[in-house]
């Protein structure tokens, strides 16, 4: 009989076994890939997981340096998790890969399969191929400018709420921590505007709509990275134990709040031209395309994911910017009042706010909602030589391309002085100098954001409303310039405070 300790040798030499190959491969991932720029990578981790994934940097620190590692590449290449990565730096390559060569590069990495978590898997963002085609399709409907501005009205009262929130209770004004007063506000449009339902988060500020979907975001807790991990190398186990990557409670959540919604809605033949009632109308046509209940949560979920939090940390930045640049904000209070008036303000004059829009494309220029995304390589491909003594390199399928959208819109030689916030780099007169593939906050070509146009509307009109009323300022809180959090999001670290002071006119 084979004896316990024998079983645990075994079982320990397999384990280094696999490591050692697993390192070895890694180390020699470019080393076979002929002369071609690359960082080194750490052993099993590669180069991408460790530094922001477990906060020893920010993803903008570790941007920027990998960014200028090699200042003089079109390209490097590096590991994530065992996978070779080419890092992009030339904007003519960015355009190839996400426009001109969309076919070679269609997908996103997805590290959860639709079988194991179908609310991670089934989403428009995670899908591949004909699939992502299909959904992407019949969403896209959801965020034309018709449906804007029905979706118009819903969103104004959520910023009539906020507002009106903080002229009620003056002295929560006096100190202001943005980040949740924002995600606050986000909360409750999506509620409204993709689940059909009311919520007044900033009234009610314990309700289990806003609970879980703070929840939801805490990526960066201890038990979420031990389930990445499993995720991502024993989806099989994660698959048996039947345990979704969201907490147990949220993902029950939000899957009950979806189907109730839908049943509510077939039961009483109620439409509202938003996300699900697409979603709804689709499952019932005879063209083919499939849309399950695991569908329409997905999508649901990843819509309200997306606004809960990229909106409210764009929003964040901005009203830091206006607190430290008193002059930005004045040019914009002069605006918003030649459009606005005792009925408060329409669709068509928000979409006419030239400066407006100056200040929040500039916003999104320092402060990117993703500070890189990445495109999943299905054909092979040849790029050209990253420098003159390098050699060309043949992409193989599977690989990863990443595009450091932080690292680009923060450079000087397509931003000068990049850390100052300059609205008139949106000018008419300016804007048409912006390399357009160095400027990419919601991404490019087909696979670019396909909510971009809800979020500039619901981030404008909160500002619009907020400026009728508030003057924005610093306290002794404030920190300037912004600290970024260690992590995986192009976020403030800490608290974020600002003042709102009740106007005087």
């Amino acid at each position: 009989m084979i004896s316990l300790s024998l079983l645990l040798f075994t079982f320990i030499v397999g384990v280094i076994g696999v490591l050692t190959l697993s390192f070895y491969r890694q180390l020699n991932i470019w080393r076979v890939n002929g002369k071609i720029p690359h960082l080194k990578p750490i052993p099993i981790l590669g180069n991408t997981f460790a530094p922001f994934f477990l906060k020893k940097k920010s993803i903008t620190d570790w941007l920027r340096e990998a960014y200028n590692s090699f200042p003089n590449a079109k390209y490097f290449g590096m590991v994530d998790f065992g996978l070779p990565v080419i890092f992009l730096r030339d904007t003519e390559l960015i355009k190839d890969v996400c426009v001109k060569l969309f076919d070679h590069f269609p997908d996103h990495n997805n590290i959860i399969d639709e079988k194991v978590d179908p609310i991670w898997g089934k989403n428009v963002f995670a899908l591949r191929g004909d699939r992502w085609r299909e959904i992407r399709n019949t969403l896209s409907p959801s965020f034309t400018g018709s449906k804007m501005k029905f979706m118009f009205e819903l969103v104004d009262k959520c910023a009539e709420n906020f507002v009106n929130y903080y002229l009620d209770h003056p002295e929560d004004g006096k100190m202001v921590e943005m980040k949740e007063a924002f995600t606050r506000y986000t909360n409750d449009v999506i509620a409204t505007s993709a689940f059909g339902i009311s919520v007044d988060s900033m009234k009610y500020k314990d309700n289990e709509f806003y609970q879980r979907g703070k929840d939801a975001m805490n990526f960066m807790g201890f038990f979420r990275l031990i389930k990445f991990f499993f995720f991502r190398f024993c989806p099989s186990v994660m698959l048996f134990i039947r345990e979704p990557f969201l907490s147990r409670g949220t993902n029950r959540f939000f899957k009950s709040l979806v189907n109730d919604t839908v049943e509510t809605r077939k039961a009483k033949n109620i439409i509202r031209p938003d996300m699900i009632h697409l979603l709804i109308e689709a499952s019932k046509n005879d063209k083919g395309v499939e849309i399950t209940i695991d569908d329409i949560i997905a999508q649901s979920f990843i819509f309200f994911l997306a606004g809960f939090s990229t909106s409210a940390t764009l929003m964040t930045f901005v009203a830091h910017e206006l607190s430290v640049n008193q002059d930005v904000q004045e040019k914009l209070r002069e605006e918003v009042d030649s459009f606005t008036n005792h009925e408060g303000i329409s669709y068509d004059s928000l979409s006419k706010m030239k400066y407006l829009d100056m200040v929040i494309s500039e916003a999104l220029r320092k402060y990117p909602p993703a500070g890189v995304v990445d495109r999943l390589c299905v054909e092979k491909y040849t790029f050209p030589k990253p420098t003159p003594d390098s050699d060309e390199y043949t992409i193989q399928p599977n690989s990863l391309v990443w595009l450091p959208i932080f690292a680009l819109q923060n450079d000087e030689r397509y931003f000068p002085n990049p850390e100052k916030f300059d609205p008139e780099r949106f000018s008419d007169e300016n804007k048409d100098k912006i390399n357009p593939y160095a400027y990419i906050p919601f991404g490019l070509g087909p696979r670019k954001c396909i909510g971009n146009r809800f979020a500039l509307m619901e981030v404008k009109l909160l500002f619009v409303h907020l400026l009728q009323h508030f003057v924005f300022e610093t306290t002794e809180k404030t920190r300037h310039p912004v600290v970024f959090e260690k992590g995986f999001n192009v976020a403030a670290d800490g608290d974020f405070f600002v003042k709102l002071r009740k106007r005087t006119t």
